[in-house]
This record gives structure tokens, sequence and C-alpha cells, in this order.
């Protein structure tokens, strides 16, 4: 049965997306089997793995109950996927009055999850009620942290929210880890918030950081993970790096 692992910071440009596909794809290509649910309106999960809105049904449709969640998965040669796309931006108003409106996106991973061994699920960035939905649907979070000081404010926020979610909705709830972002070693701000970070997480702060790495950026443009876009990049090796850590200290 999968383990569900939310993707989440409601800062935006922090690499939230980046980290959701790579990690899955490192993680599917280690020879786990994977599904990227993509919870994000934008749907960048979805075409940085090459599938297009025009996919057909997506978490839109899971959401609001007009579709089982195995009739909306599409299999590409890196993971599964759930797509999304900019329909998923009214599912939030759509979803408010129906029933177990918190609960609309555990209840579709619930039907799919036995036949997946991790679930990465790329949340929007904001802390709305599709962001809840995945909190209340994962079994843990990771948070992908640039390190600047607006962050360290957003981590915080993010933190009350998992604790709100803990009290009312998913006991289980845990942080799996914080990977810091768009790292660069030679400026002090990045060095002294990596720093304060660790003295409050300690343990959960992954060893391994995601440098600044022009082909990451290039990769969604070609639809591609990292992996196969550069396999040779310093990108790739950090994400392959991250997806060896998340395995070997909480993945399994």
């Amino acid at each position: 049965m999968a383990k569900i692992v939310a993707v989440a910071n409601q800062k935006g440009g922090v690499g939230k997306t980046t980290t959701a596909v790579n990690l899955a794809c490192c993680v599917a290509a280690a020879g786990k089997r994977v599904l990227l649910c993509d919870l994000d309106p934008q749907g960048n999960a979805s075409s940085g793995v090459g599938v297009t809105a025009e996919a057909g049904k997506t978490t839109y449709e899971c959401l609001l109950g007009e579709a089982e969640a195995v009739d909306c998965l599409v299999r590409t040669k890196y993971c599964t996927v759930l797509p999304a796309d900019i329909r998923l931006a009214a599912a939030e108003l759509e979803i408010s009055d129906l029933p177990q409106r918190e609960r609309r996106l555990k209840r579709a991973l619930d039907s799919v999850k036995e036949g997946f061994d991790y679930i990465f699920i790329d949340c929007p960035p904001s802390l709305g009620l599709l962001t809840v939905n995945a909190l209340a649907a994962c079994d843990t979070v990771l948070v992908p942290m640039q390190c600047e000081y607006y962050a360290l404010e957003g981590l915080s926020q993010l933190i009350s929210s998992i604790r709100t979610v803990k009290r009312a909705i998913n006991p289980a709830i845990d942080i799996q880890g914080i990977v810091l972002t768009m790292y660069d070693s030679r400026t002090n701000l990045t060095i002294q918030v990596a720093e304060e970070v660790k003295k409050y997480f300690g343990r959960k702060v992954y060893k391994t950081v995601i440098p600044r790495n022009v082909r990451l950026s290039e990769a969604p443009s070609h639809g591609m993970p990292i992996i196969a876009y550069d396999r040779t990049s310093r990108g790739a090796a950090a994400y392959q790096a991250v997806a060896e850590e998340f395995l070997r200290q909480g993945g399994n």
C-alpha cells in the first residue's frame, strides 16, 4: 500500500513542482511504483512529464466525484500521473459545499493506493482547500524551501497549518523532511537560512541540497524530468541523491 507524500509550500517559486516531479521520477527509476498526483491548477507537474491538458479526466473530476481516480491515471515512461489542468482552479469553490470537502482527495487516492509504493502530491502554492485536501490525504509532508528570509516566514505558516490539520482531520500526518532548494553556497544569506532551519528541524532537513542549475529549469519545457533530460547535470545528481536519502531515511 502506498505511502502518500504531499510536496507543499504555500510560497511560489521555491522549486516545489520541480521537487515533486524529479523526486517522483527518481524514486520510480529506483524500481518503485510511483504515482504523481498533480493538485496545482497550473498543471506544471503534469506537463513536466509530458502529459498535456488534453489527456482526459483529471484531479478536477476526482474531487467533484465525477470520475474514479483509476479512470484518470496516465502512464508515462517516467511514472504514472493523475494530471491537472486550469479547471482545478474552480474546484475549491465547487467542493466547498460538498460533504467531506476536506477528504475528497483522500477518497480518490485510497481507491488506487494499493497499486503503488509511493504517491507524491504536488500541492498548489497556497493554503486553501486544495492543500488542505492534500494534507488530509497524506502520511507525510515534504517541504521544498528556498534559502531566503521570506521562506522562513512561509515555513512557519505551513507548520501551523499542518498542526491544525493534525488536530482536526489527520492525526497521523508528520513532516517527512525539508529540502533546501536553489542553494548557492557563495552567499551568506543561503548559509544563514540553512543554519536557522537546521537549528529548528534538525534531522528533518535533508543533507542533500538542490543547487541552482540551468538544466533543471530547461527540463520542464521538454516535458522531461531532469534524469531523462540531462542525467549528467548537477541537478540530476542532486535529485537522485535526494531520492536515495528519501528511500533510506523515511520513504520506506
